[in-house]
């Protein structure tokens, strides 16, 4: 299956993830602000970002930035993941750079439907 990264500040909601995807097979390494998610992506390479978009020290859409910025991080498949789900946030996570968008509390399922097919491309 995919090495995932997680990038959540939310303890609960690190925990919860992070264990059915393991359930469902993926490696899971997590970071708990923008920064990090940058430092471990690069030193880590994984198959997917699941990319919360408000973070501490960095926020998910300038952290999405950098790893797009970066020749070494520029390709990895990015899907933000957000609570926020007003007019507009699906466009602005696209335009910093994510690949997909889903909103928190997350569908499972769905989920990694939208992991499959970043997968797959």
């Amino acid at each position: 299956m995919a090495r995932i990264l997680l990038v959540e500040d939310n303890e609960m909601n690190r925990d919860m993830l992070s264990r059915r995807l393991l359930r469902n097979g993926h490696e899971v390494t997590i970071a708990i602000d923008g920064q990090q998610a940058i430092d471990m992506a690069r030193a880590q390479q994984p198959d997917i970002v699941l990319m919360d978009l408000s973070l501490p020290v960095i926020d998910g859409w300038e952290a999405t930035r950098q790893l797009r910025a970066s020749p070494d991080t520029a390709g990895l498949r990015i899907i933000a993941l957000t609570s926020h789900a007003m007019s507009g946030d699906r466009e602005r996570a696209i335009q910093a750079g994510c690949d997909d968008y889903d909103t928190k509390p997350l569908d499972l399922p769905r989920l990694l439907g939208k992991i499959a097919t970043q997968l797959a491309r």
